[in-house]
This record gives structure tokens, C-alpha cells and sequence, in this order.
């Protein structure tokens, strides 16, 4: 392997090391204010949010419709049930009677 390989791999690592190391570093034992803990607290939602919305405009080429119904779907069970399976396999049944149907 070249030698910018393993450069580019260093830097990688030491990118990914500094966020996860910092806060155990300089942090530890140290009470965060509740803003900021609310903030951290929903991160990952947020970053989730933002993964999923684009795929729901493009999951079906030219069909934009199927994942606005299958998202409207999936948000409606979830706020009915908190059982993450029947939020998935209702989405599926519903997108496949969609699809079949039209």
C-alpha cells in the first residue's frame, strides 16, 4: 500500500479519537447545566431525523407519494404503539398493498 494510505488512515483515527477522548479527559466527574444535557440528550434523534427525511423523498424513483404514505404510516403506529416491530411490518404491509395496487 502507498504511503498516503496510511497517512489518510492516521488521520482518520485521530480525528475520531479526539471527540471521544476529550470529553473523558476533561470532563470527568464535572456536572453539565441541564440546557446542555438536554441538547446532548437529543442529538442522536436529530441526527436520525436528518438521515431518514431525504430517504423518504427518494425511496421510490419518480414515485415521491410512496414514502410520504409509507412515512405518514410509520409515524402514525409509532405514536399508536411503542413496539418498534409492528411500526415496521405495518409499513411494509401498507407499501406492498400500495405497490401491488398501483
Amino acid at each position: 500500500m502507498e504511503a498516503w494510505y496510511w497517512w489518510m488512515l492516521l488521520g482518520m483515527a485521530i480525528v475520531t479519537y479526539i471527540p471521544r477522548a476529550f470529553p473523558l479527559t476533561f470532563l470527568e466527574g464535572k456536572e453539565l447545566p441541564p440546557v446542555v444535557s438536554g441538547v446532548l440528550r437529543n442529538i442522536p434523534y436529530a441526527v436520525l431525523g436528518a438521515l431518514i427525511f431525504p430517504a423518504i423523498l427518494y425511496v421510490q424513483e419518480g414515485n415521491i407519494l410512496f414514502g410520504i404514505i409509507g412515512a405518514v404510516v410509520a409515524f402514525t403506529l409509532a405514536i399508536i404503539t411503542s413496539n418498534v416491530m409492528i411500526v415496521v411490518l405495518g409499513t411494509i404491509g401498507v407499501l406492498a398493498v400500495y405497490s401491488i395496487i398501483f
